[in-house]
C-alpha cells in the first residue's frame, strides 16, 4: 500500500460526490467481487471506503460506506457508536469503480437530503476513511487523522474537516491524504 487520497464536492441538487484514489500494488489487495449496487451491512470487514458527516454542535452523525463491489450502506448515530440506525433512502447512491495503472478510483454520489441532516449549506464536520484488506488477510485502516492509539473512524476528533457554505467558485470539501497509523 502506497496511500489513499480522498476528495469530495457538493454539486447541484445537493449531491455529495466523493472520490477515493487507492495507490497500491493491486496484486496485494483483496477487492470484493462486483455485485449489484444494493445496501449491504458490514462492508468494513473487507476493502471499503467511508465518509462520516456531523453537525458541529450535535452528538449525532452519519456514516456512509462504499465498497468496490458497488454495494453501499448508510447509518445514522445519535451519539458516539450509539443508536445505529440504517438510513432509508429513496435515491440510493451511485457507486463506480475504475482500475488504474497504480490502483483504483472509487466514486460515489449521494444526496445530502437523504441524510438525517439539515438542508445543504448547513455547516458540517466530516471525516474520510478506508479499510483495505491485504492478501495475507490483514486489514489496514486509513483516515485523515487517527485521534487515538487504535483506529476508530467514529471518534469525533477524526471529523477534522469543516464543511459549510462554500466561497463563490469553490465546492471542494476535502482533498487530503488518508493515513494509516502503522505507517
Amino acid at each position: 500500500m502506497r496511500g489513499i487520497t480522498a476528495s469530495a464536492r457538493i454539486g447541484g441538487a445537493g449531491k455529495l460526490a466523493v472520490r477515493f484514489v487507492l495507490d497500491a500494488e493491486m496484486s496485494q489487495v483483496v477487492l470484493p467481487k462486483l455485485r449489484p449496487a444494493t445496501r449491504t451491512d458490514e462492508l468494513w470487514r473487507h476493502t471499503c471506503f467511508e465518509v462520516f458527516v456531523a453537525l458541529p454542535d450535535s452528538d449525532a452523525y452519519c456514516e456512509l460506506n462504499f465498497s468496490p463491489s458497488t454495494e453501499w450502506a448508510m447509518y445514522g448515530f445519535v451519539a458516539y457508536r450509539r443508536g445505529m440506525t440504517p438510513i432509508e433512502v429513496r435515491r440510493p447512491p451511485r457507486v463506480a469503480v475504475r482500475p488504474t495503472q497504480r490502483g483504483l478510483v472509487l466514486t460515489a454520489v449521494t444526496y445530502l437530503a437523504e441524510l438525517p441532516m439539515p438542508q445543504p449549506g448547513s455547516p458540517l464536520r466530516a471525516g474520510a476513511a478506508a479499510v483495505v484488506e491485504e492478501k495475507d488477510g490483514r486489514l489496514t485502516y486509513w483516515a485523515l487523522t487517527h485521534p487515538s492509539a487504535l483506529p476508530d473512524f467514529h471518534h469525533r476528533l477524526g471529523f477534522v474537516l469543516q464543511v459549510g457554505k462554500q466561497p463563490a467558485g469553490s465546492t471542494d470539501l476535502l482533498r487530503e491524504a488518508v493515513r494509516n497509523p502503522d505507517s
